[in-house]
């Protein structure tokens, strides 16, 4: 039987070929009717953050930006790095005639940092945080067949305790911090529903029991409500499922799969089914209607190993920054999400770290339909409450609060098959709680809670502050394969590398090792880049890269097959993550050039991973 994968077009009331980013934003979760307001939007710059005293909710702006790309990129039509502590929006649109009788709902898919909007002058959400997404319900202040002029702000402080990955707080980027992007960087569109309506469904496949637990939050009146579900794959309806909808905030249903009809979700064969919603008033009307995609997959930890549907799959991730020379955080098409995809599997990797931003849904979208593994992640790199903070990326509770954001929005999709909240936090532990403790804490607790079906790292790298965090790793750049090996040879005895490497007596990083899955979830990171290669002499050097730069491509290649072997041949580590997919402005340590043209052989790449591995499985 052919691969089912769903794929629910809703109707869009705009002509997509005048509009950049024209696909549907939230494939995972579908209606029919939507209205994408990407393209040309009034602009202005308001460097002094003074824009609400000089009235610019009511004014007209002097220039135009492409959304939705932030200014600082090319695509935006603006291409201005300078920093811009606040910006400003402006488009008059008009609600579809055919939405009369509906709400619209304005979404954004991501603002950074901290965004405001109005609607026709009235204030209708605030919403903090560059990562996630936020909706305002128009109801109350626009009607089908009336104009609404959509007014956002966005501050983007340049310092100070705000979640930025890998933006840089100084002028210009450098080492492996690049390019800052400001204000809207992902789709604005609008989409009408009922007074009482679905809010996104979370989705949790319960492989053992061969069913499905569907939990159906909504919104508004609901007595006399009734839910609908229909799991449908290639051969038509697997299984339905009709509960009321009244008694509960979030009414669960369970979808049992027959036997005949299963088909785990896995890399090798990423099955979806299709799961239609269906919501009726008391009066038996259909006042709401969803698709969604379910993959039927487990990942349970068993000792030392990380099980995918009860097997062992050995992860052999690489580390994806998610940047592009034109769009920045923003990939320049749908295309482009499916090629870094397509490019890491090339390579030979079977997933991804998807490093220090919250991607964007449609990338996940595409792993789930490709059955390629990811870990997700928040982008707050080297947080901590020290004396010295990388980017100044201080933990607050704002943090919490957006990961969770996060990890509502993606829970549903089998691709992810792990969660890491932070990532190279510094700071020693002490007998005094810092922060940082309380902040790791509580986004590992919140993490647990709010998802009991994948494990969860508390932090990626370095301080470790959970004892009970259900995965332990390490960063190491060590670039001689021998010297790597030491390294990791003690994860046989459960006395495996932990960083940082500090011989201050009485100096405690991480909490102790307890036997848990182990990977080095960072290496290599091998500085290659082919023209300054050519070039004569080290004072031509201007790219960035870990390590001593190869003499030549062959030596590249031995290092790599070197370092990842030290790894596939260890048999009590399940997986890796290598640095990195693509080169990023001047950290040149990719497999691909920033362009995501060929740089090196990536046969030779793939050949590596596969041959070290069969070894691995046949000694």
């Amino acid at each position: 039987m052919p691969n089912f994968v769903p794929q629910p077009v809703p109707r869009t009331t705009t002509d997509t070929t005048q509009i950049p980013r024209p696909e549907y934003p939230r494939p995972g979760f579908a209606r029919e009717d939507w209205l994408n307001l990407n393209g040309q939007w009034q602009f202005a710059r308001d460097p002094g953050d003074s824009g609400l005293e000089r009235g610019l909710v009511e004014a007209e702006l002097p220039e135009t930006i492409i959304v939705p790309f932030c200014p600082e990129s090319e695509l935006s039509g603006i291409g201005e790095t300078d920093f811009h502590h606040a910006v400003w929006y402006r488009r008059t649109i008009r609600a579809p005639e055919e939405w009369a009788g509906r709400r619209p709902v304005l979404h954004f898919g991501a603002v950074d940092h901290d965004a405001t909007v109005w609607v026709n002058g009235r204030e209708v959400v605030r919403h903090s945080g560059g990562f996630t997404p936020f909706s305002a319900d128009l109801g109350d202040v626009l009607a089908a067949g009336e104009d609404a002029t959509i007014v956002v702000r966005a501050r983007d402080s340049a310092t100070g305790p705000q979640a930025r990955g890998k933006q840089s707080t100084e002028y210009a980027n450098h080492s492996c911090v690049y390019t800052r992007t400001t204000g809207i960087w992902q789709t604005v569109w609008m989409e009408p529903v009922a007074d009482t309506h679905f809010k996104r469904p979370r989705i949790t496949p319960d492989l053992a029991a061969g069913c499905f637990h569907i939990e159906t939050p909504l919104t508004g009146r609901r007595t006399g409500h009734h839910i609908r579900a229909e799991l449908r794959d290639a051969h038509g309806v697997v299984t339905e499922s009709r509960i009321a909808a009244g008694l509960d905030l979030a009414p669960r249903l369970v979808l049992p799969v027959p036997e005949d009809r299963r088909r785990p979700w896995s890399p090798s064969d990423p099955h979806l089914y299709e799961l239609a919603l269906e919501l009726s008033d008391e009066m038996g009307r259909v006042i709401d209607r969803a698709v969604c995609s379910a993959g039927m997959r487990s990942v349970t930890v068993e000792g030392k190993r990380v099980l995918i549907n009860g097997e062992p799959v050995f992860q052999r991730l690489v580390l994806d920054q998610g940047w592009y020379p034109d769009g920045l955080m923003t990939a320049p098409d749908d295309a482009a999400l499916i090629r870094d995809i397509e490019l890491s599997r090339a390579a030979g990797f079977n997933g991804a770290r998807l490093h220090q931003k919250v991607f964007e849904e449609r990338f996940l979208h595409h792993a789930d339909r490709l059955g390629y593994l990811v870990w997700g992640e928040f982008g707050d790199w080297g947080a901590n409450t020290g004396p010295v903070s990388t980017d100044n990326q201080q933990p607050t509770s704002g943090f919490v609060a957006q990961w969770l954001e996060a990890v509502e929005r993606d829970y549903s999709h089998p691709s992810i098959i792990g969660w890491c909240p932070l990532n190279e936090t510094r700071q020693q532990l002490t007998d005094q709680q810092s922060v940082l403790d309380n902040v790791t804490r509580a986004m590992f607790l919140a993490t647990k809670a709010a998802d009991t079906s994948r494990p969860v790292l508390d932090t990626s790298g370095y301080s470790h502050r959970v004892p009970e965090t259900d995965i332990y790793d390490s960063h190491s750049y060590e670039q001689d394969p021998e010297v790597f090996a030491e390294l990791m040879s003690g994860l046989s005895k459960d006395a495996p590398f932990v960083n940082p490497q500090d011989e201050t007596p009485g100096v405690t990083w991480s909490v102790p090792y307890r036997g848990q899955p182990y990977f080095c979830s960072e290496f290599g990171g091998i500085w290659w880049n082919p023209d300054e290669a050519r070039a004569a002499g080290e004072d031509r050097l201007v790219s960035w890269g870990y390590g001593q730069r190869p003499r030549d491509e062959e030596e590249f290649h031995e290092r790599f097959a070197g370092l990842t072997g030290v790894l596939l041949r260890n048999a009590d580590m399940f997986g890796y993550c290598y640095t990195q997919l693509t080169d990023v402005f001047q950290e040149q340590n990719g497999i691909y050039r920033f362009d995501r043209s060929s740089k090196l052989d990536v046969t030779r790449v793939r050949a590596a991973q596969q041959r070290t591995a069969a070894i691995e499985e046949n000694p």
